[in-house]
């Protein structure tokens, strides 16, 4: 009879624990779902001091703003980033609550660098592919060029700030960069010349040939101005070099690399 007793007693208890949790659970639903709760402000701040120059409020409320569920309580972060994230020119978004009606979402813009490939896309100064307005990306000037493989974008820009600083002696810069499927590179200059710097052997062969061009480029610009169109530095000692009424090389042994 004790037994039961006690059984009955446990029985009860568990039962009422979980009515007390059912009714907590329903008032705190209840409580959550309040129109005080509704959210009503997104704050939208640059990571760090520097503004926002591309994200505004047209684009978010067209572009992140429908896609927002729930309320201060029950809006998935994690899906407000998203929403965030998919915005054009947004890199990162990192989203925080507000008592007791306001997101903070802190957003990371790309910052482009130059163009990538043919259709569009845009390289950032961190080596990201991302898609944007190309005018709102050139309003400062045009971009440089680049193309690749897919996957080779980061390669490239370290190759690009590379070249940056090797042709700075005859004050030119990379306006074009293309690296081919067979990993051979060429550079346009802001001089309008091409030059064909081809595959790695090494370590230092590209600097090698620039270092080389760089050496002779005085003699060839006071002879042909700035009408050099291409120069072929993929010859072991030497060049080819075409311009307007002009073609000639240095070296008749070619290495095709």
């Amino acid at each position: 009879m004790w037994h039961d007793v006690r059984t009955l007693n446990a029985t009860t208890n568990a039962l009422l624990g979980a009515l007390v949790l059912s009714l907590l659970a329903s008032g705190l639903w209840w409580v959550a779902n309040r129109p005080m709760f509704t959210l009503t402000s997104i704050q939208v701040e640059a990571v760090g001091e520097t503004a926002l120059k591309h994200v505004n409020a047209p684009t978010i409320r067209t572009t992140a703003v429908p896609r927002l569920k729930g309320n201060f309580f029950t809006a998935n972060l994690d899906e407000v980033r998203q929403a965030f994230e998919a915005v054009p020119w947004v890199r990162k978004a990192s989203v925080r609550r507000e008592w007791p009606d306001k997101l903070i979402v802190q957003v990371e813009e790309h910052e482009p660098l130059a163009t990538w490939g043919d259709d569009g896309r845009l390289v950032s100064v961190k080596g990201d592919i991302f898609t944007a307005n190309l005018d709102e990306a050139e309003e400062d000037g045009e971009l440089p060029k680049f193309h690749g493989p897919e996957g080779s974008e980061k390669e490239i820009l370290v190759r690009y700030r590379e070249l940056q600083d090797w042709f700075k002696p005859i004050q030119v810069t990379p306006e074009a960069l293309q690296l081919s499927s067979r990993y051979a590179w060429t550079v346009k200059l802001s001089n309008g010349m091409t030059v064909e710097l081809g595959r790695e052997q090494s370590k230092t062969t590209l600097k090698d040939r620039v270092d080389r061009l760089i050496g002779i480029y005085p003699q060839l610009a006071s002879r042909l101005q700035d009408k050099i169109e291409s120069v072929d530095m993929r010859y072991p000692n030497g060049l080819a070099l075409k311009a307007p009424g002009v073609k000639f090389g240095t070296d008749s042994k070619k290495a095709k690399r």
